[in-house]
């Protein structure tokens, strides 16, 4: 088989990886992919968003998967346009996109069908959320409306920071705001393979958004993750899949949209059970890095068997994963660009490439997050040790890194 993977960043980096190494494929292609991944595949440099060139790319070398990576692509209608083709690709359509480019949209299904969620409000004025901030308990979430890259979502301790978000969030025209009620418990990400009804869950991760230790400072992509989750046991996996996962498969097949690829679903486990925070439409990032790492079955395979909807039995490799992301100093405020990365030859660590660029035989940042690194462990604590005894190694004056990446379980929420 011959394989295009579509994006430029770490997750995209680990699919190729996996892809490369199926017994079913024999080259693998990456547009426009990364510097990181020369050796794993063909770089094709053509945008992630020229879905129009990217599918007669596919055409005229005749590919015969096509994966994809990034929410914005499938939004754009990637899928839509290579299934008008006939070409083979594994993602939802820009309709299914719509349970992560439209959080009012997932909202409304969510309720639509019975996916337990909190309460929410949707708004596309200013006085009318401050007037429904008036009426509600504090912290309170509040979630612009459309795709922000993991970021755009603010949990406010305090009215007067719920009101600062809400300002900010209407100073972009035509935005639309979110205000959902406040989940306490503990934060999971759940993803599946999914066609139509048929739901193939991976093992679950656990994120760390905020940039800095202690869940402090602002919102981002994701600061990095582990895997497996010693407190999500198969019980609380099988209630997600049966309470959130496949009632909104089933929802969205009834409502004429079926939802085929990565579902990701933002978890919260609550005294109550589990509740949905968000939807996406597509893998993780960096929970690729961290879940992708420890599959043992065929990557390829299984997402064949999921597109002819046939149960598949996955096999993991037991061991505990760590990716640490190391990200541009200033983000997710802005990047860095240019800065030289000195990477050592002798780390144990897998290297992933997340905003990377050769310039004058120098390897350099070219993004807000700019590698994951990780390590295995037999324990939790062992492949912390390894992730962070790598990262210090690698030096770059305009980078910075959580340094407590594994520990958020031992986190209040009310630290934030």
């Amino acid at each position: 088989m011959r394989v295009l993977i579509v994006g430029k960043g770490g997750r995209e980096h680990v699919l190729a990886w996996k892809a490369k190494q199926s017994k079913l494929v024999t080259e693998v292609f990456i547009a426009p992919g990364n510097i990181g991944m020369k050796d794993i595949g063909t770089l094709v440099e053509i945008r992630e968003e020229k879905i129009f060139e990217l599918a007669n790319f596919a055409q005229k070398n005749s590919i015969d998967l096509t994966i994809v990576g990034p929410e914005n692509v499938l939004a754009l209608g990637i899928v839509d346009e290579f299934e008008k083709r006939g070409l083979k690709i594994f993602g939802p359509t820009k309709e299914a996109a719509k349970i992560e480019s439209s959080k009012d949209f997932a909202k409304k299904l969510m309720k639509k069908y019975g996916v337990p969620t909190g309460s929410y409000q949707t708004f596309d004025n200013l006085l009318e959320a401050k007037k429904y901030l008036d009426t509600q308990t504090i912290p309170i979430v509040i979630k612009e409306d459309g795709l922000k890259a993991g970021k755009g979502v603010t949990v406010a301790f305090s009215k007067e920071e719920a009101i600062e978000a809400l300002e900010i969030a209407f100073d972009i025209p035509n935005n639309k705001v979110v205000i959902e009620e406040y989940l306490d418990g503990f934060e999971f990400s759940i993803i599946a393979l999914a066609n139509g009804e048929t739901v193939i869950p991976l093992e679950v991760a656990q994120d760390h958004k905020r940039a800095f230790d202690n869940d402090l400072g602002p919102n981002t992509g994701g600061m990095g993750v582990y895997s497996p989750v010693d407190k999500i046991d198969k019980n609380i996996v099988n209630e997600t899949v049966e309470k959130i996962l496949k009632p909104m498969l089933a929802g969205m097949k009834k409502d004429g949209i079926p939802f085929k690829g990565f579902l990701f679903g933002g978890v919260m486990l609550t005294n109550t059970g589990v509740k949905t925070i968000e939807f996406n439409a597509r893998f993780g990032d960096p929970e690729a890095e961290g879940i992708l790492p420890r599959l043992k079955t065929d990557f390829i395979q299984v997402i064949l068997d999921v597109l002819q909807d046939k149960k598949t039995k996955l096999e993991w490799d037991k061991r505990y994963t760590v990716a640490v992301v190391m990200a541009s100093k200033n983000y997710p405020k802005s990047s860095t660009i240019g800065s030289t990365i000195e990477i050592p030859s002798n780390l144990e660590s897998m290297i992933f490439h997340m905003g990377t660029k050769i310039e004058n035989d120098e390897l350099q940042t070219n993004g807000g997050r700019v590698l994951s690194v990780v390590s295995f462990g037999e324990t939790l604590e062992d492949a912390k040790s390894k992730a962070y005894s790598d990262v210090n190694k690698i030096k770059c004056k305009e980078m910075f890194f959580r340094n407590d990446i594994g520990s958020k379980m031992c986190y209040n929420n009310k630290n934030k």
